[in-house]
Order: C-alpha cells, then structure tokens, then sequence
C-alpha cells in the first residue's frame, strides 16, 4: 500500500479511535436503567449502541429495556439522568488504547494541525482530553453539540477543512466506525480505520475506509513517518 500523499492535517474520531470510553458509557447507561427499574445491559450489548452520539445510545438502551419505541417522556426522563451520570463516569471510566498516546506525541511534532471530531457531547469533550492529558495535541476540538448533524453525515468534517483551509485531499480522518467513514467519504476526505473500535459488531473493512489499521501506531508509516 502506498503513502497517504498531500496530506496537511490530521482528524480523528474520539471513542473507540483514540480512548476506550465503553467503561464510563456502560457504567452511566446501567446507573441509568437501574434508577428506571430496569435490568443492567451488559458491556458487549452496550458496546453495539456505541457511535450515534448520546441520544441514540439512550434511546437504543430504552428500547431495549422496554421492548418498544420509548415514549417523548421515557426518553427525556432517561436523557436526563445518563447526562447526570456520565458527568460522574465519563473520565474515570476512560483510557487511551494502546500506542495512542506515543504516536499523537510522535504527530504533533510533524508540522501537521490535528482535530477532534466527536459525536460526545461537547460539554464533556475537553475535560477528558485533559484528563487524560492530550489535549495539547489538538487545535481544533468538535463535538456532538458544534454541528447541526452529527457524522456519518459530514458537517463536522466540512468544519475542520474551513478552519484549516485545506482541500479535502489534504486532511485525513482516522476512526474506527462506519458512521467515520461514510462522513469522510461524503465530505470527499481520504480514511483509514481502525479494528479495534466499536463497530456495532461489523467489520471496519466492510466500510472500506482507504487504510485498515489494527493499531493506532500503524498510522506513522501510511503517513511515512
């Protein structure tokens, strides 16, 4: 496979890409439904309602629950109480993957700009960046909240190609769900994805993103560092 070429700057997905927030997620959805009355789902159920953003993973825990489409008023009082609880979990229940934090320290040295581009809502995007102390790597951090509509669709991508200035042939976006690859491709970007995410059970080949990565350092020789 050859390089990645013309490429000016770099976005990466947050969950499942960068950091493994399924610990935090799970423990708010389960303090969730329990404070429902509701049986706790299991971290691998849970997993597969990873990747929409906050307000489809709730909604896909209800209706699991219920066993139908939650009413405005089951959703609203369960949106609630998760954004209560995930303030509490978000970062001790968050780590980054292997090799994430070397390779980004390897890549801000590159005179290559690096973003964030995240369905999490963004109120709780920076205070777990530096939790986990990489938030110094980033210029340009999007959340769930900075965009109208959420990826696959492609605004936030479209976003960062204005802040940066860049033609989309010259940033490339790293991520590990279908819901990354479809809005890079749609916003005409160059990809790579990664194994290890959440995927809702489904292979990242399927997605075919440009490059597959099993792990995050796999990223400096497709950029030929």
């Amino acid at each position: 496979m050859g390089h990645f070429t013309d490429i000016r700057a770099l976005a990466f997905d947050l969950d499942g890409t960068l950091t493994d927030s399924i610990p935090g997620l799970a423990e708010a959805i389960n303090l969730t439904l329990k404070t429902l009355s509701f049986p706790a789902a299991s971290v691998d159920q849970i997993t597969t309602w990873v990747g929409n953003g906050a307000d489809v993973l709730v909604e896909r825990a209800l209706t699991h629950a219920l066993g139908r489409t939650p009413t405005a008023t089951d959703f609203g009082q369960a949106r609630q109480l998760f954004t209560s609880y995930y303030a509490q979990t978000a970062e001790h229940g968050s780590a980054l993957f292997p090799a994430v934090e070397e390779t980004l320290r390897t890549l801000h040295q590159q005179p290559l700009p690096m973003a964030i581009v995240t369905n999490k809502p963004t109120p709780f995007v920076a205070p777990l960046l530096e939790s986990l102390g990489i938030a110094d790597m980033f210029s340009l951090v999007i959340g769930g909240d900075d965009v109208v509509v959420k990826k696959p669709h492609p605004a936030a991508i479209y976003l960062v190609l204005g802040k940066f200035g860049l033609h989309p042939h010259e940033l490339l976006f790293v991520g590990d769900s279908k819901n990354d690859i479809q809005a890079a491709k749609s916003a005409g970007v160059p990809c790579a994805g990664l194994t290890y995410g959440y995927n809702y059970g489904e292979p990242i080949a399927d997605s075919k993103p440009d490059r597959v990565l099993n792990s995050f350092d796999q990223l400096l020789p497709a950029l030929g560092l």
